[in-house]
């Protein structure tokens, strides 16, 4: 990736939450999302990787009951960001052959399950790194040009609003799941690799042209029901260690963000931490509270372990479940944590 040069500050800028409710989004043209399987929308359903949902029971409960490679049962938090703001009601793969001129006016989607901040851990399940998310992004700025022109695509990039969702696979399944990664780092020091490689992603994207950029951080992992089960003993509780390694990355990455921030000018954009872990957390422990029942374990299968193409069956009550497999939330789950985090973290970051 290019060195990172006299940038200035980044601005996730959200409107005044009521116009979330208004039909249509004034303030952002496109929603343009990087990451990992929680905003894949397809992407993996055009790579030779086993890490693919394109297939029953994924997206029982989407337009048509189809599967479309989504990681849940139905949307997925990039698609119910876009929706919420009224830009549109699906975020499309980018590599979706489909994909239409309007498409990438409003926005696409990069994102590939199974990837990661560190190389290794998409390197090992074949799937897009944000390396190659960033020259796939390249690609859609040429392609952008083409159709609009440069001086609005310039204008749009600066005004739309770019997500980033990473590093869950990095921590459950490259450091903690393979031995190459713990054999050169220890925690912190892996979390501060993490931490490096995303800094890098986000300056990157502010030298292509992004303006308004949100940086998720990472879900309390040791209450994952896969986690749980791998871990948890056999009453399956929380993993106190990967929560604690979580809140560990949350805390240097949104540290790293302010230092970024606190080099720029202001009033040319910003890079903001958005929270994930907090209320997760609490969803998780408090299921009733939100108007949810299960919370322990996924909706397919047995719900311990199953993810991907080990899940053959499922719940009949999945409005009851948190998650729907045992990794990804249920489009109900995740459709409470989009809005929530839309309304209590990004209408404070107005200009």
């Amino acid at each position: 990736m290019n060195t990172f040069m006299n940038y200035s500050c980044f601005l996730l800028l959200c409107p005044i939450f009521s116009l979330v409710a208004e039909s249509r989004n004034t303030t952002f043209p496109a929603v343009i999302v990087f990451g990992d399987s929680v905003v894949d929308t397809g992407n993996n359903n055009y790579l030779k990787t086993l890490i693919k949902v394109n297939y029953p029971p994924y997206g029982r409960d989407f337009i048509g009951g189809r599967p479309t490679g989504r990681f849940s049962n139905g949307k997925v938090p990039s698609d119910l960001i876009a929706e919420e703001l009224g830009i549109k009601d699906l975020l499309p793969a980018y590599l979706d052959p489909s994909l239409q001129a309007d498409d990438l006016i409003t926005g696409v989607n990069f994102a590939s399950g199974g990837a990661g901040y560190d190389p290794l851990t998409s390197d090992f399940v074949h799937v897009l790194s944000l390396l190659d998310q960033i020259e796939m992004f390249k690609d859609y700025i040429a392609k952008l040009e083409q159709i609009v022109g440069l001086e609005r695509t310039s204008a749009l990039l600066s005004e739309s609003l770019f997500i980033v969702v990473s590093g869950s696979n990095d921590i459950t399944n490259t450091y903690f799941g393979m031995p190459v990664r713990k054999t050169q780092y220890d925690v912190t020091s892996y979390a501060d690799l993490l931490v490096s490689y995303a800094s890098i992603f986000v300056k990157e994207l502010y030298e292509l042209g992004a303006r308004k950029i949100g940086v998720f951080g990472l879900p309390p992992l040791g209450c994952l029901p896969s986690q749980r089960t791998l871990k948890g003993g056999v009453e399956r509780k929380c993993i106190d260690l990967y929560n604690e390694v979580a809140m560990l990355f949350n805390h240097k990455l949104s540290a790293e963000i302010n230092s970024i921030n606190n080099q720029c000018s202001t009033g040319s954009g910003r890079a903001t931490y958005i929270d994930i872990y907090s209320l997760p957390l609490d969803l998780i422990h408090h299921p009733h509270k939100y108007g949810f029942k299960i919370s322990n374990k996924g909706c397919c299968g047995t719900g311990t372990i199953e993810v991907a193409f080990l899940c053959k069956y499922t719940c009949w009550n999945v409005p009851e479940y948190v998650f729907w497999d045992s990794f990804h939330l249920t489009e109900k789950a995740y459709r409470l944590l989009v809005h929530e985090i839309l309304k209590n973290n990004i209408k404070s970051l107005i200009l």
